[in-house]
C-alpha cells in the first residue's frame, strides 16, 4: 500500500490531529519584548492562540515549540489557562524549520494528521482550524490563504522592477497549514537534511513535488509582528467585543 492509499484510508472518529504551535521565534521587530507574551484582548498572545486550538474539535493535542529561556513562563501560562487537552512544551531549534520539525517528532505517533500554526496569529478563529483540518484530510495538505490586495512587483538586487505577477493568481499564504503526519516529517527531515531556508512549511511538502490546497482564510487572521500589530488587533477584538 502506497503513502497516499495509507492517507486516504484513514479516517479515525474525534480528535484526529495534533496542533504544533511555532512559538520560538527571536521577537526581532517587537522593540525587544516577546511578542508572545504581550497583552491582546487582556491576555498574552499566546494564550490566546492556545485558546482557539483547545476549542477545535478536530485537535486531540498541541505541542508548543519555544524558547529555552521561555519554557517556565509558558509552562505557567498553560497552567493557569486550564487546558484540558494534552499540551507539550518543547525547546525550540535554531530556526522555524527546526522548531517545527523538533516538535512533529514530539506529537502522538498516531495522530494522523498534523496542524501547524504561528503562535503570533491569536485571532484566529475555531472554524478556520477546522476548516483546513477537513481539507487536508481530503488531500494531505493543505493551508489558509488570502487573496493579495497589492500590485506585487518582482525587483532586482538593484532594485529595479523586473516583473509584475498577475495579482489574480497571488494568494498570502497563513497559518494554520495541515498536513498528513508522515509526510510532513519527511519533507520537513528532508529540507533540514538539505540545509534549504523555508519560510513555511507548504514549501518544504512542494519541494518534494506535493501538491497543497488552499483554503480560504480570514483578514483578521494576522501575524503579530510589530506594536502597530498589536493595535490593529485590539481593535479587531474590540469590534468583536472580546476585550477582556
Amino acid at each position: 500500500m502506497g503513502l497516499l492509499d495509507k492517507i486516504f484510508r484513514r479516517r479515525p472518529a474525534g480528535p484526529d490531529c495534533s496542533a504544533v504551535i511555532a512559538a520560538a521565534g527571536s521577537s526581532r521587530r517587537m522593540e525587544g519584548e516577546n511578542k508572545l507574551l504581550l497583552p491582546v484582548g487582556g491576555i498574552p498572545v499566546l494564550a490566546k492562540t492556545l485558546l482557539a486550538f483547545e476549542n477545535a474539535p478536530s485537535v486531540g493535542e498541541i505541542v508548543v515549540a519555544v524558547r529555552e529561556e521561555d519554557l517556565l513562563t509558558v509552562g505557567d501560562l498553560c497552567k493557569s489557562l486550564g487546558l484540558t487537552k494534552p499540551v507539550k512544551l518543547i525547546k525550540g531549534g535554531e530556526d522555524r524549520l527546526s522548531s517545527v520539525l523538533l516538535a512533529a517528532l514530539e506529537c502522538d505517533p498516531d495522530s494522523p494528521l498534523l496542524a501547524v500554526h504561528d503562535g503570533a496569529r491569536p485571532l484566529v478563529s475555531v472554524e478556520l482550524i477546522e476548516r483546513v483540518i477537513a481539507k487536508a484530510r481530503q488531500c494531505a495538505a493543505a493551508a489558509a490563504a488570502i487573496p493579495v490586495k497589492d500590485t506585487i512587483k518582482v525587483a532586482g538586487a538593484d532594485g529595479v522592477v523586473q516583473s509584475t505577477p498577475d495579482r489574480e493568481t497571488l494568494r498570502a499564504v497563513q497559518t494554520p497549514q495541515a498536513f498528513d503526519s508522515q509526510l510532513l516529517r519527511a519533507a520537513l527531515q528532508s529540507a533540514k537534511d538539505a540545509n534549504v531556508s523555508l519560510t513555511d512549511d507548504c514549501a518544504a511538502v512542494e519541494r518534494l513535488g506535493k501538491a497543497v490546497a488552499l483554503v480560504e482564510g480570514e483578514e483578521t487572521n494576522l501575524k503579530i509582528t510589530t506594536p502597530l500589530d498589536l493595535l490593529v488587533a485590539e481593535a479587531i477584538l474590540e469590534e468583536r467585543g472580546e476585550l477582556g
